[in-house]
């Protein structure tokens, strides 16, 4: 099947977090597939697997790239936060028909770092060894950083579904720069497919002034669009429908029939 979306969820999440762009899509005729990234399919009440600070980025996208790879087709791959960066990593692999961003984490060579962002990982910078360690927001941080938007009770309700995260995958997107190994590096050249890159005026830990270099790193593929009434979480907040009617819409025009076509760069606000 063509008409495939490959949802990739971001940091401390899982595939839960795509329940509402699953059934909107699939109501729409696509078939979605929301994996959960390895160690984060556990109870958020249990310590984390004892791997789990050390497994990296490229850890995270090689177990991807498996599970894309029994799909026999280029499926849309669809990525949130870190599942973003993933997304662009994957996608230099050739494995996209299409990319969709949404408040996506940058690649190598965009400064992630801002006093908003460091706020929202204070608890995990601060830990010394934090690289090779599991980590996770504290309540506040979390509220602060990446659910400034959603209403009162889904804040809690949401944070209690929240996992332990790779502190690995956090030094190799925010401190890139002392990454020996470059895992957050994507060959922009070898990104061809249609990009749609989302932004959220209100986000506080992924600012639009990091998205937006994102998508100037894929210019002639690359539409940008951003939200003014919109934070991190944006595929749970209110309102969350109407971005997803506006990917629907498209992925209708980049993609009539199967033919992929590039679409430059513009700012919809």
């Amino acid at each position: 099947m063509s008409d495939t979306i490959f949802m990739i969820h971001g940091m401390w999440s899982g595939g839960w977090q795509w329940d509402n762009y699953r059934r909107f899509f699939e109501g729409r005729g696509y078939r979605c597939l929301a994996p959960t990234l390895r160690f984060h399919d556990v109870d958020p009440r249990e310590p984390p697997h004892p791997d789990l600070g050390t497994t990296g980025l490229l850890d995270y996208a090689s177990d991807l790239e498996s599970e894309l790879r029994k799909l026999g087709h280029q499926p849309v791959i669809m990525g949130h936060s870190m599942g973003g960066l993933l997304a662009q990593i994957l996608g230099s692999r050739g494995l996209a028909r299409a990319l969709v961003l949404l408040t996506p984490a940058p690649p190598r060579g965009i400064l992630a770092l801002r006093p908003s962002s460091i706020r929202g990982f204070w608890n995990c910078l601060t830990r010394w060894g934090f690289w090779r360690k599991p980590c996770r927001q504290t309540y506040g941080e979390a509220i602060c950083s990446t659910m400034n938007l959603l209403p009162a009770e889904e804040q809690k309700e949401t944070y209690e579904k929240l996992v332990f995260e790779s502190g690995r995958a956090a030094f190799e997107i925010g401190l890139w720069f002392l990454d020996r190994n470059r895992a957050s590096e994507v060959d922009a050249r070898r990104i061809t497919c249609p990009v749609l890159v989302i932004g959220s005026a209100q986000d506080c830990i992924i600012p639009t002034s990091i998205v937006r270099k994102i998508a100037r790193r894929y210019p002639q593929v690359a539409t940008y669009r951003e939200y003014a009434n919109h934070a991190h979480k944006i595929i749970l907040e209110p309102g969350w429908q109407d971005v997803a009617e506006d990917i629907a819409g498209w992925l209708k025009q980049v993609l009539p029939k199967g033919q992929a076509k590039a679409a430059s760069v513009r700012r919809d606000i």
